[in-house]
């Protein structure tokens, strides 16, 4: 028989909710620093820098930066070119800064989508995520498996005209679950990720695999499961000829038989739903 998930205490909450405020916190104010001819290495070297200046001393995993058409992970085939590079920001080049930041336990993951001028394209790939933030919480509470969500997702994409990028992630995935870590002094990094954050993750997967469940949101038969309980970081990512744009924050789903409470977004207070509610009242 298996174990029944706990859904996340009020508390918990709250330390996630804040975990990802300061993330949010720290690419705003790294996006209003880029300027012409800074590389992904120094914009990666900015959000570090912000965030540890704010007491962040471990991470689920350490910032990236794209720029231009890495935004759309264009030629990527393998994890290594997911690392922050020397390439140059120029005017009107997209740009993608996602941070993991590990804050006094709780990890937060968000990916903030911006551009170094105007970019019509650009603008409209950001306005059509929105679609893509309603549908997903709809179809936990609907309580389809995790991979039927992920085709939903796909077949979204092609009706909008774009390119599914998250697929070119490992194994796929548009979302994976996060948890609390402990707390300790020295918080090494493996391979660009916290090491005690992706023990938790292995400690998921490994019970998951037990039980029928997966911690990764793929397009693969092991996560033909519904929605396991907890806080999911959810990353959709729409790409259209060399641009790419994201957002990426927490779902939290619980048991919750009522459909209102057992599938909600961990905060509304975030750069990509005020900007969508800027352009509604514009």
């Amino acid at each position: 028989m298996t174990a029944r998930a706990a859904a996340p205490a009020a508390s918990e909450l709250r330390g996630f909710r804040e975990a990802q405020r300061l993330a949010y916190a720290c690419a705003e104010a790294v996006a209003a620093r880029l300027r012409p001819g800074v590389t992904e290495r120094e914009a990666a070297r900015m959000q570090r820098e912000w965030l540890r200046a704010r007491g962040v001393r471990d991470w689920f995993h350490l910032p990236f930066a794209w720029f231009g058409d890495r935004t759309a992970f264009t030629g990527f085939r393998i994890p290594l070119q997911f690392f922050p590079t020397d390439r140059r920001l120029e005017p009107g080049m997209p740009f993608v800064l996602d941070l993991a930041p590990v804050h006094r336990g709780y990890p937060a993951d968000v990916g903030y989508s911006g551009c170094l001028g105007p970019n019509p394209p650009h603008d409209r790939l950001l306005a059509d995520l929105r679609e893509h933030r309603e549908l997903i919480p709809r179809e936990v509470r609907e309580r389809r498996p995790l991979r039927r969500i992920h085709e939903d997702v796909d077949r979204l994409m092609v009706r909008q005209g774009y390119a599914n990028r998250h697929r070119a992630y490992p194994f796929g995935v548009v979302a994976h679950k996060v948890g609390r870590v402990r707390e300790r002094r020295w918080s090494p990094t493996l391979f660009g990720f916290g090491t005690r954050a992706l023990k938790g993750l292995a400690s998921d997967a490994l019970h998951g695999h037990r039980e029928g469940w997966s911690p990764l949101w793929s397009p693969y038969r092991f996560s033909d499961h519904p929605p396991r309980p907890g806080l999911w970081a959810v990353e959709p990512h729409l790409g259209f000829r060399g641009t790419g744009a994201k957002f990426e924050e927490l779902l939290v789903v619980t048991d919750s038989r009522d459909p209102r409470e057992s599938a909600f977004r961990l905060d509304d207070d975030l750069p990509h739903v005020r900007r969508w509610a800027e352009e509604a009242t514009a």
